[in-house]
């Protein structure tokens, strides 16, 4: 009996212990998973400061993308993601340009646009053919390829980056606006440029104002305008305004009604921005975007003021890898070489 009672102490004993220890074990675990938690808590913090950098890949003038892609990837010490847009016969050779030369060490994706969704949209009449380029219009379509993200840059690729990009990524869009922009008026020696090159920045020289469906919008011709070549996008706000909706809304209008002045403005995939963004962006850094480098082989920047500059584009027909064009050192001093061979500068034909 007394045998029974003490194997019935030792068993309670052993019961208890057994109790004591698991519930040590669930509340030290449930501090350990607390801790991995908290610690868990900073890589999306992290993840916010992958900076995503969208821009294209013509075919024939691929060498302007990978020189603005080592331009941004040298100036900067932030965590880039390279989102780099081509058509699909172009794909393998972005991927080979990037993987066998000196850019081998940078994040990026090659991704696909598909020109089908450019169907029935885009007027086959232009002053500038090149412009209806499919990837002109990849930046109305950045949600379609971007998905991650809440916050993306998109740049032209005729572009050299000589500040850190970190700076343009910290613009400030304010509540509601689903872009930022660098306005036409905003920039510095605008009048200088101007006067030597009669450069349009209002909407007058983008839109037809003789068209009664521009005449409705009610938008004076002498708003500043601005250029879409480098673009600061709240992508939450882009997908809840539609925004790509109300573009191709705009560029349907102009197939039906020629409402756009291609001619003067040359921006075919800007007029429908600016109508669409009219009152409604935010203002980038005008150092951000310092350009028409490409407007006139005859008109200059002071070298004081192209050093104090952030991003440099030479938009308009006078590239710096081809002749006649200005400040072509600049850019040449990132142009990564076509391992392929097939890219070439072109500095001695006209």
């Amino acid at each position: 009996m007394l045998g029974t009672r003490r194997v019935n102490q030792v068993l309670l004993f052993l019961l208890i212990v057994t109790l004591c220890g698991i519930l040590y074990k669930k509340v030290h675990k449930g501090t350990v998973l607390r801790n991995e938690t908290e610690d868990d808590s900073e890589p999306p913090e992290e993840m916010e400061e992958e900076i995503p950098v969208v821009i294209c890949a013509a075919a024939g003038r691929m060498g302007a993308t990978m020189a603005a892609i080592n331009s941004i990837y040298s100036n900067t010490d932030a965590n880039i993601l390279f989102y780099v847009v081509g058509l699909r016969n172009t794909l393998s050779r972005i991927r080979k340009w990037i993987e066998h030369s000196k850019l081998r060490e940078i994040n990026f994706k090659v991704l696909e646009f598909n020109p089908i969704v450019l169907k029935g949209k885009i007027r086959p009449d232009s002053s500038r053919p090149e412009l209806l380029q499919p990837l002109n219009f990849v930046r109305f379509y950045l949600p379609l390829l971007i998905h991650r993200h809440e916050k993306v840059i998109y740049l032209d690729d005729d572009v050299i980056v000589q500040g850190d990009i970190q700076e343009l990524y910290d613009t400030t869009l304010a509540l509601g606006h689903a872009a930022a922009f660098s306005g036409d008026c905003d920039l510095p020696s605008a009048q200088d440029m101007n006067r030597f090159v009669g450069l349009q920045n209002t909407y007058m020289g983008y839109l037809d104002y003789r068209k009664k469906t521009i005449k409705d919008l009610g938008i004076s011709p002498s708003t500043c305008s601005f250029n879409p070549g480098v673009i600061v996008v709240n992508m939450t706000e882009w997908k809840h305004q539609r925004i790509t909706k109300q573009l191709e809304k705009w560029m349907q209008k102009n197939v039906e009604e020629n409402l756009y002045s291609s001619s003067l403005g040359g921006g075919v995939a800007t007029s429908p921005m600016l109508i669409v963004f009219h009152g409604k962006y935010s203002a980038i850094n005008p150092l951000w975007h310092i350009r028409h480098l490409g407007w006139n082989p005859d008109t200059r920047y002071s070298e004081h003021f192209l050093q104090e500059a952030k991003l440099l584009h030479w938009n308009g027909r006078h590239k710096p890898w081809d002749f006649p064009s200005v400040h072509n050192d600049l850019w040449e001093s990132w142009f990564v070489p076509d391992p392929a061979g097939i890219f070439k500068l072109n500095h001695h034909n006209s």
